[in-house]
């Protein structure tokens, strides 16, 4: 099977302060379709750098990312709207839910920005994945930190991205809610054969991946 994500020899340099800061040295790999992989590390080791370069949120400055057969580098402006938009979900420590809108409107904006027919239908039966129906009108605050992660992921999901981006989604999560996530991630990787890159600090994580990879001063080590 062909990788979805391949990293060609990928450096990333960027100028903090004057000074040219290495985020990542010569990286190479690749994540295959359904394929739950942990990046491990401590904070600058270049895990989220990683991601933004496998989402085309960011470009390398040496070497090539290539993103379902295409590379990063060689898209359009247009064209990486489209990838972003089509290809790619993303779910974050923070959750990032607007609070001025419902769960139901949170989770299907993504389908309303690519002009998608039946949004809220789809948004609903994506809550009632991730066991959250029933909740599509409420507000965000009135959601449990478990909840509104599980809508994040919903949100993430909708569009059914091929790549799903995951920056320490358990962050701001207690151990047993943190694991109803990391399930639900595991359920999406073997249901839906979504990719799943995953930026984390926690051990106890990777039990629910397939693999890890560990960085350390933007290298890979194991």
């Amino acid at each position: 099977m062909s990788p979805l994500v391949r990293f060609e020899q990928v450096s990333k340099d960027y100028i903090a302060e004057r000074e040219r800061v290495h985020a990542l040295s010569e990286i190479s790999l690749e994540v295959t379709t359904g394929e739950f992989v942990a990046f491990m590390g401590r904070s600058g080791c270049g895990k989220s750098t990683l991601l933004n370069l496998a989402g085309a949120m960011d470009f390398p400055s040496s070497g090539t990312v290539w993103l379902d057969g295409k590379s990063t580098t060689g898209l359009s402006d247009a064209a990486l709207t489209g990838v972003r938009r089509e290809t790619v979900g993303f779910v974050f420590q923070s959750f990032q839910l607007l609070q001025n809108m419902t769960v139901a409107e949170n989770v299907e904006l993504p389908l309303l920005l690519a002009g998608a027919r039946d949004a809220r239908k789809k948004a609903l039966e994506t809550l009632a994945w991730v066991e959250l129906a029933g909740y599509g009108n409420r507000l965000p605050h009135q959601l449990s930190g478990g909840q509104m992660q599980r809508a994040g992921i919903a949100r993430a999901l909708v569009h059914s991205p091929k790549l799903l981006l995951a920056d320490e989604p358990i962050g701001n999560l207690d151990s047993n809610t943190g694991d109803v996530v990391l399930s639900l991630l595991r359920r999406s990787a073997d249901e839906r054969k979504t990719t799943i890159l995953m930026a984390t600090h926690s051990q106890e994580s990777t039990q629910f991946c397939d693999r890890v990879i560990r960085l350390r001063d933007g290298r890979i080590v194991t």
